[in-house]
């Protein structure tokens, strides 16, 4: 039978509830418990797939295709629990199902209602697929006291009395402010917080107080005696050196023993920290460091690279080293930036996925600048097109390469794809179908040449990785590409989609149409991303 952790967030958004509850499913998963993570979102979009990474940050995929909240990332990472198209819903393909059967005629001619319809559809995505765990955290996404999210809260609180007793709890994310002029921090905006969220129905077991100062143990028992709950449930959160600290940080202030105890759990297992313990060791203690620069599109938003960033840090894990990020913005050098003062200190260049136009010939002149320089060059989904186009234009000979997606062109180096096979069988698309959910999702199986770098890199000639993309470097080119040194060395299992090109007699030119960002984990960390800062390290020693 499952337990279900509610997960609220007030005061003020981005106080970093998806964090928490990934770091409290680690915590628990660490004490020997089956666990799983699901956000629920309020806005009305079906996924954010059709969303800007400047508005939503970046999407990330799942194996089975589904477009999610980027907290999902944070989810797999820390806990390695693959996370399903069932683990997020939005309000908007919650009301998407409903109206889609209400049309059919499913609901025998009632009056449609967001009670009890609305509420019944979110508890039945909570509930789904849950009898093999034995904790579920359901995040709820946005901050109490906002209009979109009240149908979820009102749902969560008729899915508690739903529940056996003792089988739910509610975990409130709140802040407590620190006023610099007074010197004092301050708990009204959490008793605010919680008084809010009671008049909903839901009174929280647990508070995680979010704050930049201790908490006193003064604070803590007014925050205790206003919020109706136990002074060892009020659990202070500071800001944490790393992510990864954040486990330890929370364990350390009992976050995971108050929940056991809301559950009546008293026997569990201590937790076993070893992996948090030696990912907190290789990033304190590193044994040199290198410089990657990111040359992208959304740089002005860490977030939409989150996994990207992460995945280059765990690369850092691997090789013990820490690792600088230089974020930079291709379009600069499509404005007249010197290319070479930006990209020559950097022992490492990565051209990362995207969409349209802007800023695609800066993108290509770091390609072309990492190919001349002999720098090692990572090209992920675009970034591997850019690659393709590069090599074409500039060691094949076809001057008007380019890629359908910016405009017609006479050189298709890069098009639409139009049709592949699926799991579900063979897939269609044209240039007129829908964007959203439409592009190539989820895990696709690759071939890898024998004798290849990537095949010693992954130690494998079969593998499976997960794809978002739209647009395919034409298969047809392959072998004036060859010619001119950038080689086909991954395919989809029937030959026909390119999947990694590399350079062999480069220190390191791999890109990929995949997205390996979204398998590495601090613990685990992605056998491509491990290698090319292996790569960027013996470039530092070059330099």
């Amino acid at each position: 039978m499952a337990r279900y952790i509610f997960i609220t967030g007030g005061v003020v958004s981005s106080l970093g509830k998806g964090l928490m509850a990934a770091s409290l499913a680690a915590l628990l998963q660490a004490r020997g418990f089956r666990v799983r993570i699901r956000k629920f979102d309020p806005y009305l979009n079906v996924d954010p797939g059709t969303m800007s990474p400047y508005q939503h940050g970046e999407v990330y995929v799942t194996d089975d295709g589904a477009e999610t909240d980027l907290d999902l990332g944070h989810y797999e990472r820390f806990t390695g629990v693959s996370a399903r198209q069932s683990d997020n819903v939005t309000q908007g393909r919650v009301y998407q199902t409903i109206i889609q059967r209400e049309r059919r005629g499913d609901y025998l001619g009632a009056t449609v209602q967001v009670i009890p319809h609305v509420t019944d559809e979110i508890k039945a995505f909570a509930t789904a697929d849950t009898d093999d765990l034995d904790f579920v955290l359901c995040e709820i996404g946005g901050t109490v006291g906002d209009i979109e999210s009240l149908p979820f809260m009102e749902a969560i609180r008729q899915l508690h009395n739903d529940l056996d007793r003792g089988q739910s709890i509610f975990v409130h994310v709140t802040l407590v402010p620190y006023i610099a002029a007074a010197g004092e921090l301050k708990t009204k905006p959490t008793q605010h917080s919680v008084r809010e969220l009671t008049s909903l129905g839901i009174q929280p077991d647990i508070l995680l107080c979010r704050c930049e100062h201790p908490l006193p143990e003064s604070e803590r028992k007014k925050i205790a005696l206003f919020c109706n709950v136990r002074p060892e449930a009020v659990i202070p959160a500071l800001d944490a050196s790393s992510i990864y600290a954040v486990p330890q940080q929370y364990h350390a202030e009992g976050l995971d023993d108050e929940v056991l105890n809301a559950f009546g759990i008293t026997n569990a297992p201590a937790p076993k920290l070893d992996r948090w313990d030696d990912i907190m060791d290789r990033q304190q203690n590193p044994e040199g460091e290198v410089t990657i620069g990111v040359v992208g599109k959304y740089v002005g938003l860490l977030d939409a690279y989150k996994s990207l960033h992460e995945a280059l840090h765990h690369g850092g894990l691997a090789n013990r080293v820490k690792v600088n990020i230089k974020w930079i913005d291709a379009e600069l050098f499509e404005k007249g930036e010197d290319l070479a003062a930006s990209l020559e200190p950097m022992h490492g260049i990565l051209v990362p996925g995207g969409f349209g136009v802007r800023g695609s010939e800066g993108k290509i002149a770091s390609v072309r600048f990492a190919r001349e320089r002999n720098v090692p060059f990572f090209g992920i989904c675009l970034g591997m097109q850019m690659a393709c186009i590069e090599g074409a234009r500039n060691t094949a000979g076809i001057a008007n390469a380019s890629t359908t997606e910016f405009g017609e062109t006479s050189e298709p180096v890069v098009g639409l794809i139009t049709e592949w096979m699926s799991k579900e069988g063979l897939q269609k698309r044209t240039a007129e179908t829908d964007l959203g959910g439409t592009m190539r999702l989820g895990a696709y199986p690759a071939k890898l040449t024998g004798n290849s770098v990537v095949a010693g890199i992954y130690n494998a000639t079969d593998i499976s990785e997960r794809h978002r993309h739209r647009y395919e470097v034409n298969a047809g080119y392959r072998e004036p590409l060859e010619k001119g040194g950038l080689i086909f060395s991954g395919m989809s299992p029937d030959g026909t989609l390119p999947e990694i090109v590399e350079r062999p007699d480069h220190p390191w030119f791999v890109g990929v149409q995949f997205h390996p960002e979204l398998k590495s984990k601090p613990f685990d960390p992605h056998p491509l991303f491990a290698s090319f800062i292996e790569a960027a390290v013996k470039q530092s020693r070059l330099v």
